[in-house]
């Protein structure tokens, strides 16, 4: 199927690219340049939790609680207090004309200027506070108050006074603004850089453009789609980030396995349309089945109720989707009309058949630990084991100011307020009480008081016939869920209703509903990825090699995160401050690991398996397979790095957390897994590798693995002939009982005049390189 496909991409080479890249700028300029006014910062909560119903009851009941929309914080200077008449008056006057030129964003002030209230002063008098309620529900409210933004600090107040910006919509739109600027600070860095990188990879300005054509049409693509789901269903803010992130580094890396496969081709002197098709039906079929495999992990981020995963999710699989979709589409027919032009514009000039593989560090790191392979596997095993243990003291949380950079303006504001005013803390504990009549109501006031850990008494802050709202601060968020617990065993009176309700509340509540989701994703992407590789592979036993090493991957990933944004190591170099992760920011990194893994895992062992099914031994498939792709996996893994390294300077620790993880994780899958135990928990599997029972063996013929070319029967299944000049020269003895002969059942005597496959391998090459024919 990919074979046909390569020579119709070759025959349709001029009209493919055409409309392909004439399509992606409708979606583009028809939709993604409207993305930014449809994204969301909601979907944290649990919709199915007592949270969101005691928020819905609370929005029908009496309008949504614009209390804690903004604060400013005025602060008098040094010897001076608000008792002052004239710096009184002249922050009355700056709150009373914020309010009467903004009657359509600002719905209410209260504030110690209006009612005096002693509540609102600080004991000492030099500071004071203004809580705005704005007036739009949903996305209007952050709308609304970057209409009002540049009018909310005066230019001057008598005496020095100082005022600050805090408040539930001013760290939303601080977290917004930080987001923007990773996206920015991808588009100006991250794709020079690559650029830069894909040049000193392939030596050619052509051929280094190739995947980033990839990348720039599969961002474009998949914000457009992105836009569209955001016009349907919710679509978080963060989705953006995450699309661009993963979508240009993946696109990268699968421009970049295409181009090196051509390139080999043509090395090998294949026409051109030949050239093509192989291409495609190798690196072709693997890029997309790699994609199918990150997909298929991102889809598990549906099994969760949160709107927030789901965003991400449809977000970051079109990306995929539309990368892959890219480079067995778009590059087959660019190939087609570039042919040796691939090349062109070379900035060094080496040739790329000069060197032997064995001579290259890809296939000698391989060859010993092939040669030290219990030992190695007893080593790293312990050491991704021993990476790991921190994991242990993970701690989770909800997303807030803490979000943003120590130094932060609009974080520091919070701090400050939290700090002088207490009581009057933006994230209350609610309790909607529904149903109780004054005595029952009472009940429930006098157990909620005895609560410990709240910063004072509860209060009513609406009632109505039937429904009652009681809210309190609570002292530290760690205190969150110990203080749920508590008002969770309150004894409620038969018939009365009482939901559990504020930012405290859905936090735990969130946390509570991942984990108990959590099985169930891991066991669906672990069966699903366990089939397709099974599918890719024709065996059962690599498939399940590959997921006890993806987890052992991703355990010594979290352990590293662990230790870096809960425990603190490097948090004043990175400028963040430690603390409790976001539990969906957790399951959301275990999927794009785990999802990085298998993709990388797919190269690698598809092209072992590609010399199995040619006839080579185990050891010697694990060798050609390594060396083949080691660099190319190398720089693919780097120009990821590189991506993400962008994102790693965000100013939203969440996004820091998901780049630092994935260069992690592609450090440790780039270095240690994939040239150490990868060969040698192979060489200690040997013939059980290819095990597979014969449905599966039937399956993976039908799908048309191990016959690109003019098919044979082959020791292991369908096969195809080397091609001309195919480079598996490896020149180690092969014992007589590993000879492609006896491997298929004849006798030692038949076997007297035939090679071993290695030997073999070696006159063809030095054959080619002759010039012989023969």
């Amino acid at each position: 199927m990919f074979s046909r496909w390569g020579h119709f991409a070759y025959n349709h080479r001029r009209i493919i690219p055409l409309i392909i890249v004439a399509a992606i700028l409708a979606l583009y300029f028809g939709f993604g340049t409207k993305l930014g006014e449809r994204m969301s910062q909601e979907g944290w909560d649990d919709p199915g939790s007592s949270s969101t119903a005691a928020a819905q009851i609370e929005m029908e009941t009496f309008g949504r609680d614009n209390n804690g929309d903004v604060v400013l914080l005025f602060t008098a200077p040094e010897g001076t207090s608000f008792d002052d008449p004239e710096v009184f008056s002249a922050v009355s006057d700056h709150l009373t004309g914020l309010r009467e030129d903004n009657p359509g964003e600002v719905s209410h002030i209260n504030s110690y200027f209006d009612t005096r209230n002693p509540s609102l002063l600080s004991e000492d008098g030099t500071q004071a506070f203004a809580a705005l309620g704005l007036e739009g529900d949903g996305e209007q409210t952050l709308r609304d108050f970057r209409a009002i933004e540049d009018q909310l600090v005066p230019e001057s107040l008598p005496g020095g006074v100082t005022t600050q910006v805090a408040g539930a919509t001013a760290v939303a739109d601080a977290l917004d603004d930080g987001m923007a600027g990773d996206i920015l600070r991808a588009e100006v860095y991250a794709l020079p850089a690559v650029a830069i990188l894909l040049l000193f990879v392939f030596g050619s300005v052509v051929a280094a453009g190739m995947p980033l054509i990839v990348g720039v049409l599969s961002i474009l693509g998949s914000l457009g789609v992105l836009s569209i789901l955001a016009n349907i269903t919710q679509v978080n803010v963060f989705a953006q980030s995450v699309v661009t992130l993963l979508g240009l580094g993946l696109a990268i890396d699968y421009g970049l396995f295409m181009v090196s496969r051509f390139r080999e081709e043509m090395d090998k002197g294949s026409p051109i349309p030949q050239a093509v098709a192989t291409t495609t039906a190798t690196a072709g079929k693997t890029v997309v089945f790699s994609a199918a495999m990150v997909a298929v992990a991102l889809s598990g981020l549906f099994v969760f109720p949160q709107a927030f995963l789901k965003s991400v999710a449809f977000g970051a699989i079109s990306a995929v989707g539309l990368a892959a979709l890219m480079s067995v589409v778009v590059l087959p027919s660019i190939f087609g009309m570039l042919g040796t032009n691939i090349d062109r514009w070379s900035l060094r000039r080496t040739s790329r058949t000069a060197r032997r593989l064995e001579d290259t560090i890809w296939f000698k790191v391989p060859s010993w630990a092939m040669k030290n392979a219990k030992l190695v596997t007893a080593a790293i095993v312990l050491v991704l084991i021993g990476l790991t243990v921190p994991l242990v003291g993970v701690k989770f949380g909800g997303i807030n100011e803490t979000y943003l950079p120590p130094t932060n303006d609009t974080r520091q504001a919070q701090e400050d307020f939290d700090d002088s005013f207490a009581a009057f803390r933006t994230e209350p504990v609610k309790l909607v009480v529904t149903n109780a009549d004054n005595n029952q109501l009472i009940d429930i006031y006098v157990q909620a008081n005895e609560v410990e850990g709240l910063t004072d008494r509860f209060s009513a802050g609406a009632t109505t016939d039937g429904t009652t709202v009681l809210s309190a601060g609570i002292i530290d968020r760690s205190m969150n869920e110990s203080v749920i617990d508590q008002l969770r065993a309150i004894d409620v009176p038969e018939g009365v209703e009482v939901y559990i309700g504020g930012t405290p509340a859905m936090e735990i509540e969130s946390i509570e509903a991942l984990f108990e989701k959590l099985p169930w994703m891991a066991l669906y992407i672990v069966v699903a990825t366990f089939i397709l590789m099974a599918l890719v592979f024709g065996s059962l036993i690599l498939p399940a090699k590959a997921i006890i090493m993806t987890v052992l991957g991703m355990g010594a990933t979290l352990g590293i995160l662990t230790l870096m944004f809960v425990d603190g190591v490097g948090a004043d170099l990175f400028n963040f401050s430690p603390g409790p992760l976001m539990s969906p920011v957790l399951v959301l990194i275990m999927a794009i690991i785990y999802g990085l893994s298998t993709d990388y895992e797919v190269f690698l062992v598809s092209r072992m398996v590609e010399a199995r099914d040619k006839g080579a031994s185990t050891d010697d498939a694990i060798r050609y397979g390594t060396a083949h792709t080691g660099s190319i996996i190398t720089a693919a893994a780097l120009i990821m790095i590189v991506v993400c390294g962008a994102f790693g300077f965000s100013e939203i620790v969440m996004m820091k957390y998901i780049a630092f993880g994935m260069i992690a994780a592609l450090i440790l899958d780039a270095t240690i897994i994939r040239m150490l135990l990868v060969p040698a928990v192979m060489h200690l599997l040997r013939e059980d590798n290819w095990w597979a029972p014969g449905f599966i063996k039937k399956a993976y013929a039908v799908m048309g693995h191990g016959s690109d070319g003019p098919e044979t029967t082959g020791p292991t299944g369908p096969t195809r002939p080397l091609d001309e000049g195919e480079e598996v020269t490896i020149h180690e003895a092969v014992p007589a009982e590993e000879t492609v002969a006896s491997r298929s059942g004849r006798s030692t005597a038949e076997d007297e005049e035939l090679v071993p496959f290695a030997e073999l391998m070696s006159r063809l090459e030095n054959k080619r390189r002759s010039g012989d024919s023969d």
